[in-house]
């Protein structure tokens, strides 16, 4: 299934260029300030409750974000995952793209005991199903049905049901 994201066309410069058009300067502000302190926390407790009180995203319990993950600078509160899941070191969590003629937003909803490796990129608007596992190093640019492991640039699906 293709990702599900509304897209915004833009004109005369490109859609970064139109950053603050579409997101006030201290939002951007400070979910910078508040997603590198969490990206450096080594208590998922602490990280969980930035990420939760500040950033606005709806994170499970016993879910451990590793060292160095870097979730949405501009839409975090876009993002959700489950309970008990671990997204791997420096991944990054994105709900928008901004490219030359328009900007898209989408959900990313990652589901309950999901296995996300280290140095992975989610784009927006992708849904990764319960009890899957994403190798280290994949783009997932759509979904990942529950139980599947995927890996790989591009995404390819290894097993369909763990």
């Amino acid at each position: 299934m293709s990702r599900r994201t509304e897209r915004y066309p833009v004109e005369n410069t490109n859609s970064l260029w139109q950053l603050y058009q579409t997101v006030s300067f201290w939002k951007v502000a400070k979910i910078f300030i508040v997603s590198q302190l969490a990206r450096i926390t080594p208590s998922f407790k602490l990280k969980n409750w930035l990420y939760r009180t500040f950033l606005k995203m709806k994170i499970g319990d016993h879910t451990a974000f590793a060292l160095m993950v870097m979730v949405d600078a501009m839409f975090p509160e876009r993002i959700k995952v489950g309970t008990n899941t671990i997204i791997g070191y420096n991944t990054t969590i994105l709900a928008h793209e901004y490219l030359i003629n328009e900007y898209r937003l989408g959900d990313v909803v990652i589901g309950n005991s999901v296995m996300i490796g280290a140095n992975c990129t989610i784009l927006p608007g992708v849904f990764i199903g319960d009890d899957a596992i994403v190798g280290a190093g994949t783009v997932v640019h759509k979904d990942v049905a529950a139980g599947a492991f995927v890996a790989g640039n591009p995404m390819q699906v290894i097993k369909k049901d763990n």
